[in-house]
């Protein structure tokens, strides 16, 4: 028994020996965190005023998501409005032009991603390919500058350039043919919409990629030439890699925002005659919510609208974290 006992203390004293630097080193990490924090202060209050930014701009005006939920009444504010719970989101999944609105919506914003997410990045390549710093330099300016337009002055230009009596219909009168409709017509609204878009955003969104692109070691490229490989093996094995975690990230956030983006654009393109393909659901909330005043239901049906978008950047990052061995966003 004297044995066993000696035993069993044993044990306990080595499971308390085990617990001890445990918590000490809990605690001196903790001690370790507070340290860096108060030597590195002026760098909290470099990021102070952004995470105060967010805070007020972004998480504050949640609370009027509560709209969705109720009957809203400005006279009554958004805590007296009488509670109507899944009301409007029902009455919105019950509506005849839900379908259309939805396939309309996944529609143009996805094939805006399959058309659009690779030009960014071919340009970049190419960009990359450049050798002279003061060519590289104009041809940046030349890609960038429409980034800086205004999407009403883009839209403005497609009007213009595509009226009956426009530049695009002279030529194509000249050859004989009659004039066509561009923006009254359902069957050119969406290669216009992404056609436009591409123009204006992929250079400005390459210029991410040139600076993925930039980490390349040149000694990389030169041993690879001297070893016989093509550009297109260097760029396939070497710039590709380099930029692959670039391109991950990249992809799930579109992915978040495929049933949400380019609403105003598709507000300025939108009118009777296309509604067949323009009707989406930014241009559906923007009619009932100011043009009709009826908040709550604008506002569930945007709600409802977050709501396919998260689930799509939780799908879609899961996705890119199999196959691109668990890296994704978290």
């Amino acid at each position: 028994m004297k044995v066993k006992g000696e035993e069993t203390l044993q044990q306990v004293a080595e499971i308390t020996e085990g617990v001890k630097p445990k918590a000490e080193g809990k605690k001196h990490g903790l001690k370790e965190k507070f340290r860096y924090i108060k030597s590195n202060y002026w760098l909290y209050l470099l990021v102070l005023p952004s995470v105060v930014l967010t805070v007020i701009f972004k998480y504050f005006p949640m609370y009027g998501v509560l709209i969705a939920f109720k009957d809203y009444n400005y006279r009554k504010g958004i805590l007296g409005s009488d509670w109507v719970g899944f009301h409007h989101f029902e009455r919105f999944l019950n509506a005849p032009n839900f379908e259309q609105l939805f396939f309309n919506t996944l529609k143009l914003n996805f094939y805006g991603l399959l058309l659009g997410f690779p030009v960014p990045i071919i340009l970049a390549i190419m960009l990359n390919q450049v050798r002279k710093a003061v060519m590289k330099k104009n041809i940046q300016l030349f890609l960038y500058a429409p980034n800086f337009i205004s999407v009403v002055v883009v839209v403005g230009m497609l009007f213009v350039l595509l009226s009956p009596t426009g530049p695009i219909n002279k030529i194509v009168t000249l050859f004989g043919g009659a004039p066509i409709s561009f923006t009254s017509d359902p069957d050119y609204f969406r290669p216009l919409y992404i056609l436009s878009g591409i123009w204006q955003g992929a250079g400005w969104a390459s210029i991410i990629y040139v600076a993925a692109l930039a980490n390349v070691d040149p000694e990389l490229h030169n041993a690879a030439t001297l070893d016989g490989a093509s550009l297109l093996q260097r760029i396939r094995h070497i710039d590709i890699p380099t930029i692959k975690p670039v391109i991950a990230i990249m992809i799930i956030l579109a992915a978040g925002g495929i049933m949400g983006g380019g609403g105003d654009k598709a507000i300025l393109m939108w009118n009777e005659l296309n509604m067949e393909a323009s009707d989406i659901i930014s241009t559906y909330v923007y009619r009932v919510g100011f043009q009709q005043a009826n908040y709550s239901f604008s506002a569930a049906v945007e709600l409802f609208n977050t709501v396919i978008n998260l689930i799509m950047l939780i799908t879609v990052n899961w996705i890119v974290k199999r196959v691109n061995e668990g890296n994704g966003i978290v």
